[in-house]
């Protein structure tokens, strides 16, 4: 279930990352979506879903880190 908008996105992605981040997200899980539909492609018995969300997860971790304070996710320096 690829995302059209980060409108689409789940809340706890939606109320918690930057827009900018939250487009980051979108466009890795449904690179996912596609690069993993073949489920040989995956590693263990997880979903296609579960693995798209974690390199979502992963990609905007490269680029935001969350604020151990605030709780808010900001861009890395």
């Amino acid at each position: 279930m690829p995302y059209r908008s980060t409108s689409e996105l789940p809340e706890s992605v939606k109320n918690n990352l930057p827009k900018h981040a939250q487009e980051i997200y979108m466009e890795a899980f449904n690179n996912a979506w596609e690069q993993y539909a073949n489920p040989e492609s995956r590693r263990g018995e997880e979903s296609r879903e579960e693995v798209s969300h974690k390199v979502a997860w992963a990609a905007v971790k490269q680029k935001y880190e969350k604020d151990e304070k605030s709780g808010e996710w900001k861009a890395k320096k």
